[in-house]
């Protein structure tokens, strides 16, 4: 697991896919990053089955510190050791962890973690123009607005443009400064036990 502050990433569990699956057919919440499409529990289930499977694919499960209960998960996704590049993506559960720091502390661990374990250069990611939310900490992470892919979504009855942006790999001394900033009690954080479903980690 990655420690933070606030929250932890790390493996999703078996007791994680009841939430999941709701997540995955809430209808307001697919506003913010998809077009909503109801989600059967037969290919949820092989979603699932399948986290970790996919050498392009990393998802870690955001989870509040001392607290076992998922409240969100992150995604590295078409990683590219060849070019050095991955896209992101993130989703905050329920509306009340949003808007709290949790999913811009999370993207800070995943970031660190693309730099530090996969060695990669570049992480990319798209977010609908109207979710402020999410361009800002985007913004306060490093991300750099790249382009407008206009009028590419259709959500809910609407035409929404897509703003693309990516983060590059910073030089080691901003690097450090960004590790500092996710917190000085992480080495701490680490040698807690955190109870979490059917794992104790000492």
């Amino acid at each position: 697991m990655l420690f933070g502050t606030r929250v932890t990433i790390g493996p999703v569990f078996p007791d994680d896919f009841g939430a999941l699956f709701c997540w995955a057919n809430d209808v307001a919440a697919a506003r913010l990053d998809f077009a909503y499409r109801p989600v059967d529990l037969v290919s949820h289930r092989q979603w699932c089955e399948n986290i970790g499977k996919d050498p392009t694919k990393i998802v870690f499960a955001i989870r509040k510190i001392q607290e076992p209960a998922i409240i969100g998960y992150v995604q590295i996704m078409n990683i590219n050791s060849v070019h050095g590049s991955a896209d992101l993506g993130i989703r905050i559960g329920e509306e009340r962890f949003r808007g709290q720091g949790f999913g811009k502390e999370a993207l800070g661990l995943a970031l660190n973690f693309c730099w530090n374990h996969l060695n990669l250069n570049r992480i990319q990611l798209t977010v609908f123009k109207h979710n402020q939310r999410a361009l800002n900490a985007y913004k306060a992470l490093g991300f750099k607005k790249e382009g407008v892919l206009r009028k590419a979504a259709f959500i809910d009855g609407e035409r929404i443009d897509l703003i693309v942006m990516a983060a590059l790999r910073p030089t080691q001394k901003k690097h450090r400064a960004i590790s500092s900033a996710l917190g000085s009690n992480v080495a701490a954080k680490a040698k807690e036990q955190i109870s979490v479903p059917g794992v104790a980690v000492n």
